[in-house]
């Protein structure tokens, strides 16, 4: 009886161990992370950084890969640090430092609705990128992978570059093989930013001679 007695008593133990471990947990919280934002086409279309990358972090801020959210990221925090209402003392304004005369090529005349409406910023800075992959299309066809002034040209360097100082610029350092580098009021020149944002994924990006942005 003591035997039988001490034997369904170890099974209720048991059966009380195993069932602590699956007690109900309390859901996540998800802050807010300023200067972070998605489209709906960005969310479904991410990529996660590899091994590699992700290795090399050395900051707080989301860390993306080569992917193309990845590649916007890090243009708004060379730009802004990823400040949608930051305008600098040359008067070039938001996440991703436009000026007035690119706002209004793309259709925005609002300055201050564009710096308090996150997802006009994103939607222009995609429609800058269309442009100037439009007016690069065929720079980036002759020169994607070359060296250039010690330079690797890639893709996503020119349109970095043109976002910078204008494909206009970014032509005549290629076509003079890199002895003309345009630099802007603060001295960052074209050639830097071709090497620092080259081999990003820009590659969803679908050249237009005009786009318009709208909200």
């Amino acid at each position: 009886m003591i035997k039988q007695w001490a034997y369904f008593s170890g099974i209720a133990l048991f059966i009380i161990s195993v069932s602590s471990g699956f007690k109900a947990t309390q859901p996540k919280q998800f802050g807010k992370i300023e200067g972070f934002h998605l489209t709906e086409d960005e969310i479904t279309n991410y990529t996660v950084p590899t091994i590699d990358e992700t290795a090399t972090v050395g900051f707080d801020f989301p860390f993306t890969g080569k992917s193309y959210v990845g590649f916007k990221q890090a243009v708004a925090i060379k730009e802004s640090q990823g400040l949608y209402k930051l305008v600098n003392p040359f008067g070039y304004m938001g996440k991703y430092q436009f000026g007035r005369s690119t706002l209004r090529a793309l259709g925005i005349n609002d300055t201050k609705k564009f710096l308090n409406t996150p997802v006009l910023q994103e939607r222009a800075f995609r429609a800058l990128l269309c442009k100037n992959k439009w007016e690069l299309r065929g720079e980036i066809e002759q020169f994607d992978g070359k060296v250039v002034n010690g330079v690797k040209i890639t893709e996503s360097g020119l349109l970095a570059a043109a976002h910078l100082a204008g494909a206009g610029s970014v032509k005549n350092f290629l076509h003079s093989n890199g002895k003309r580098v345009f630099r802007d009021g603060f001295g960052t020149s074209v050639k830097s930013y071709i090497r620092k944002f080259a081999g990003y994924d820009t590659s969803g990006i679908v050249p237009h001679p005009e786009p318009k942005v709208k909200l």
